[in-house]
Order: C-alpha cells, then sequence, then structure tokens
C-alpha cells in the first residue's frame, strides 16, 4: 500500500491549482512549479518577456492563499529606501517612525528585478535570505510566510542590469511563463480582464493552514536510496563533463526540499525519483553554467544530464 499524507490537504493544493489556473490559463506545470516553490519556503524566479501573465500569477496567488500582496516596480532610480522603508519625523511625535515599504508583505513581486541597480538588488535579496531587514540598526523581521516572486527580462533587453551568480543562487526556482499556446490565447481573447478576475477569487487556505503546509513538507521522507539518486546527480553536476562548476551543498539542500514538497502535492509521504526529475531544471540551471562546447543551454545540458544518471 502507498503511503500517503493526510488527502486533504493534498485536495486543497490541486483545488488551489486548479483555480489558479482559472486565471492563468494554460500554464498548470508553471502553476504547479510556482506552489512547489512556496510550500518549501523558497522564492522564485521568473524570466521571460513583459506581458505573459507573471504580475497576474502573483496576484492570483496571494488571493487564494488569504494573504498581503504588493508590487514594486524595479528602475533604475529605485532605492534601498524605497523598498524597506524608511523613518520620518513626526511633529506631533517629536519622534522618528518608521514607515514600512513594500517589502513587508507576505507575497511580494518584486518586478523586473534586473532593471535595478546592484545596491536595490542586494536589499532584496538580503531580506530574503534573512528574513528580517536592518533599519538604523534596529532589525525588523518581515512577516510570514513571505514569499518573493521576481520576474526579470531577458538580458538582451536594454536597460537591464544581470543578476550575478551568486544571487541567482538565493531563488529556489527559475521557471518561464512563454507565450500561450492556441487554445490558451483564444481563451484570453474571448475572455474578461484576467486581472479583474483575480480580485474575485476566494481563498482557498489561511495564512496558518500555508504554514502548516510548509511544516509538512519537512515531515515528507527521503528513503537512503533516493537520497544517492541525489548525490548521484549533484556529483554530475561537479565532474566537470557537464558543466563549469557543480551544485553547492545549499543547492542540493534546497533541491531535496522542493522534491519534498512536490510529493505532498502529489499526496505522499515520501519523496520520489519523478519528483527530483520534475523539478531538477528549474531548481539547479540557474545556477550551472555548460561546459564549454556543450551546445545546448543550461536546461537542456540538466536534461542531458539526467538522462545519463541511473537510477540507483
Amino acid at each position: 500500500m502507498v503511503p500517503r499524507m493526510d488527502p486533504s490537504l493534498a485536495r486543497q493544493l490541486s483545488g488551489l491549482v486548479d483555480q489558479i489556473s482559472t486565471i492563468v490559463v494554460g500554464k498548470r506545470p508553471q502553476i504547479e512549479d510556482c506552489v512547489a516553490c512556496l510550500l518549501a519556503a523558497g522564492h522564485l524566479l521568473i524570466e521571460d518577456v513583459p506581458g505573459v501573465g507573471k504580475t497576474t500569477l502573483a496576484h492570483a496567488l496571494a488571493v487564494s492563499l488569504g494573504l498581503d500582496f504588493r508590487r514594486v516596480q524595479f528602475t533604475a532610480d529605485l532605492m534601498p529606501s524605497d523598498l524597506i522603508g524608511v523613518s520620518v519625523f513626526e511633529r506631533s511625535k517629536e519622534a522618528f517612525v518608521f514607515h514600512q515599504g513594500p517589502v513587508f508583505a507576505q507575497v511580494l513581486l518584486a518586478d523586473e528585478i534586473n532593471r535595478a541597480g546592484p545596491k536595490t538588488q542586494s536589499a532584496l535579496l538580503e531580506a530574503m535570505e534573512e528574513q528580517q531587514v536592518s533599519v538604523e540598526n534596529e532589525t525588523r523581521p518581515l512577516p510570514h510566510p513571505f514569499f518573493v516572486i521576481a520576474t526579470q527580462n531577458p538580458s538582451d533587453q536594454l536597460g537591464t542590469y544581470p543578476l550575478p551568480e551568486s544571487q541567482l543562487d538565493r531563488f529556489l526556482l527559475r521557471i518561464t511563463l512563454g507565450y500561450p499556446d492556441r487554445a490558451a490565447e483564444r481563451e484570453l481573447l474571448a475572455g474578461g480582464d484576467r486581472r479583474a478576475a483575480a480580485m474575485k477569487l476566494q481563498p482557498l487556505m489561511r495564512p496558518a493552514q500555508l504554514q502548516a503546509a510548509q511544516q509538512a513538507v519537512l515531515r515528507v521522507r527521503a528513503a537512503d536510496a533516493l537520497l544517492d539518486y541525489l548525490q548521484a546527480l549533484i556529483a554530475a553536476t561537479r565532474s566537470g563533463a557537464w558543466f563549469v562548476e557543480g551544485l553547492s551543498p545549499r543547492a542540493g539542500i534546497a533541491l531535496l526540499r522542493v522534491a519534498r514538497a512536490r510529493a505532498l502535492m502529489a499526496g505522499r509521504d515520501y519523496v520520489a525519483p519523478d519528483d527530483v526529475q520534475a523539478i531538477l531544471p528549474q531548481a539547479v540551471a540557474h545556477r550551472l553554467q555548460p561546459v564549454p562546447g556543450a551546445g545546448r543551454g543550461p536546461i537542456e545540458q540538466v536534461r542531458a544530464m539526467v538522462e545519463a544518471v541511473p537510477i540507483p
């Protein structure tokens, strides 16, 4: 008999994906990745051209979970204080009062993150890593859950500042939405305003339920054979045959965490090799650079490596 987690939780998560799919049509795999990233307490990077539904996805997710949502348009003149907040002297109180910036949200959409300067990028990424910000020698915790969805334009567009590898590593997953297929685009053309429709969604889970689901992810079992397979994949990235540099231990831990989240969404209390394979390109391709002469991009190189590494 296949061991299972609480079936009601799996149904809740499936219903969450179903609801968001009514707004962001034709993108169910990407929506599942987004939900898995949130369950794994990570952060998501979406790299794509403008206008394919990145903002709508973030908004629909936040509304469906009853979470506070903020959006920040990153520009070249955006300062760290615009993101974190600033203390302002108020005469009525004869004191400086801290005014929170948009980073104090449960779901933050950092739109076009690579259009901001390095200092502002670093301020956001520090908040993501530490789950807190320091303002005027005072540490202020960020809300829980705290989920950042950052969007990035292709690096060949004008006015962009590429994220360095060390900052890309802070994102658990990187995905692309891409253009809709013909049927999905016809549904978009025939339907109404998707952003307005997202506002009318009903919450299917509450923040406390989401935090309980995040804790349930940690209880998903990873058998010794599964860990052997995961280590074989990590070793392959470090062999020099596929990539210039391999995955760090932190990346391996992150990969296992999001594979556990996928297993939970499937209603299982154990991780299967399929969970690792399904999430591997999204979890590691932005951390790896193919060896010279590979003739493939990072995602294609990861998939080729998976085909070459046997399952124990």
